[in-house]
């Protein structure tokens, strides 16, 4: 599913975080987090013209493909929710926001898939199943990348020099591609798995499958393994540790990975002779074809103009979206209180797009995303001012209830805003994809959408660190600018105290940044709803 989380996804799809803002709007991409709701890709939006009869009668003899569908969905969301967690786990072992920056490029995977769909969709073995030949080998290898982390991870966070975050990267980054992989290859098979008049339920499986593995890869985990959360409420005789370790948690979802896998591989027969089970026809489309289809559509005039204010367009909120929720942690907040609120918000994210899309189905969607950018610019200030009074209200067992509360009225007034905004852009997109290349299409579209999310997200990370001043205060002729000048302030008697804190800064470039947009290439965004239908349809040889 712009996916971070007091977590960061949804989707990826963002539901995904990027590492570490407040609880997800994603859990619907990934993401627990303050990130954009992860983006579907063309099949979810073919599903929903592919309903044909409104009739439902035959769903009770498909409850076992409907079952299967949500499961596979649930897989796919607990590596997402698991790398959305470990921003929060690195957070609190004190790794520079450089680090973070770089672990951030774990949710670039489900805004690129785009890249490499054409290929899922056009390599397979027919003998075995055109979508098994990609979801068998690719959860397989999800199952043992997770059984050689869970007897790696801990070393990797523990090691002498600090969590060793390269290697965590790039092996979140694998579970996050493969995850990305295995989402074409189901959110294919969905459409041929179910019947013509029931394929509608596919995107439900989506939604709800995915938003539950992110939940339990998650908010469920950072609760289980804190042992403050396990002490106060699931445990008589307090101890040291949680109830599971990320050690415990991976091993775990490795075998079921590894069991489910074989169990689909052995019973579930995509292709049946004799008796159909693909009951959808699907297209196929040569590789080569579908990336020179993808070249074509990008050159029009419209859609390149359209595609560079989508990858500007978040800017402006980078630093609330991407930081907020690690500052929060470094003021003190415990990791799984902050997982914990996206629960109540959950039902909010449900409600929301179904008010918000009575005001973007007509001819002018972007005016509600043009109206909602400088609210959601004001609230990027107000999560500032949220992490600047957070030390002055902690006390001595934590909390207290009124903090928590304010915390989530902020996040809600934010989950608006963007809700707003997303719900917009994705109305816009259906009213001006051609229809005979729609799925292509919106693919496209929402892949740079997504995009548009994640490297500003990155950049704010890692220009925190830069931006942010500190001095030595007790050790004459000691400074704090590197990490090695502060490890030589301490041995002298002295500490480093931070002077001008990197995220105010970027807090309020962000929104000049965001303002100048708004006001100069916002309007050219609204003005492309002025184009003919003709301007947005591709001329394919």
């Amino acid at each position: 599913m712009e996916s971070s989380n007091l977590i960061r996804h949804k989707n990826g799809r963002q539901r995904k975080q990027v590492g570490g803002t407040l609880p997800p709007e994603n859990l619907n991409d990934m993401e627990s987090d303050f990130s954009e709701p992860g983006i579907e890709d063309e099949r979810e939006q073919g599903s929903l013209l592919l309903r044909g009869s409104p009739r439902r009668s035959g769903i009770h003899g498909e409850l076992g493909n409907v079952l299967l569908l949500l499961f596979l969905y649930v897989l796919q969301g607990i590596p997402l929710g698991l790398g959305g967690s470990i921003p929060l786990i690195l957070q609190s072992k004190n790794v520079s926001y450089k680090d973070q920056a770089f672990f951030s490029f774990v949710f670039w995977p489900f805004s690129l898939k785009l890249l490499w769909a054409p290929l899922v969709d056009a390599l397979y073995f027919s003998r075995f199943g055109r979508r098994k030949s990609w979801l068998v080998p690719t959860q397989y290898l999800l199952g043992l990348f997770m059984l050689y982390l869970s007897a790696k991870v801990d070393s990797l966070l523990q090691s002498k020099g600090g969590p060793d975050v390269v290697t965590l990267t790039a092996v979140f980054f694998m579970l996050a591609f493969l995850a990305a992989t295995q989402d074409i290859a189901v959110d294919g098979w969905a459409l041929t798995m179910l019947s013509r008049e029931n394929v509608g339920y596919a995107s439900t499986c989506n939604s709800v499958g995915q938003t539950a593995g992110y939940f339990l890869g998650n908010v469920l985990f950072l609760a289980l393994e804190s042992p403050d959360f396990c002490n106060k409420y699931l445990r008589i005789v307090p101890k040291d540790t949680g109830i599971v370790t990320l050690s415990d948690f991976l091993f775990f979802w490795g075998v079921v990975f590894l069991i489910s896998t074989t169990l689909v591989a052995i019973f579930k027969r995509e292709n049946v002779r004799g008796r159909r089970t693909t009951t959808t026809p699907e297209e196929t489309q040569g590789v080569m074809e579908t990336y020179k289809l993808l070249l074509s559509i990008i050159k029009m005039p419209t859609v390149f103009t359209f595609c560079l204010l989508l990858l500007t367009a978040k800017m402006g909120f980078s630093a609330a979206d991407a930081v907020t929720g690690l500052k929060l942690m470094e003021a003190g907040v415990p990791k799984e209180q902050l997982a914990l609120l996206a629960v109540p918000m959950v039902p909010l994210q449900i409600f929301l797009p179904v008010v918000i899309s009575r005001y973007t189905a007509g001819p002018r969607p972007l005016d509600i995303f043009y109206k909602a950018f400088p609210f959601r610019l004001l609230i990027g200030l107000e999560f500032a001012l949220l992490v600047w009074w957070t030390p002055s209200v902690k006390q001595e067992g934590g909390f207290p209830v009124y903090y928590y509360a304010v915390v989530l009225l902020s996040y809600a007034l934010h989950q608006v805003a963007l809700y707003s905004m997303y719900v917009a852009c994705m109305a816009f997109h259906a009213k001006v994809s051609d229809p005979l290349i729609g799925g292509t299409y919106m693919t496209l579209l929402n892949t740079v959408t997504n995009l548009g999310g994640n490297w500003p997200s990155t950049v704010a990370l890692w220009l925190v660190d830069p931006l942010t001043s500190k001095e030595c205060q007790g050790a004459a002729g000691q400074s704090c600018g590197s990490s090695e000048e502060a490890l030589l302030c301490v041995k002298e008697g002295g500490v480093c105290v931070t002077t001008l804190d990197g995220y105010y800064v970027e807090s309020v470039v962000c929104v000049v940044i965001g303002l100048a947009w708004w006001v100069w290439l916002g309007k050219k965004m609204r003005r492309l709803q002025e184009q003919s239908p003709a301007a947005w349809k591709c001329r394919v040889n």
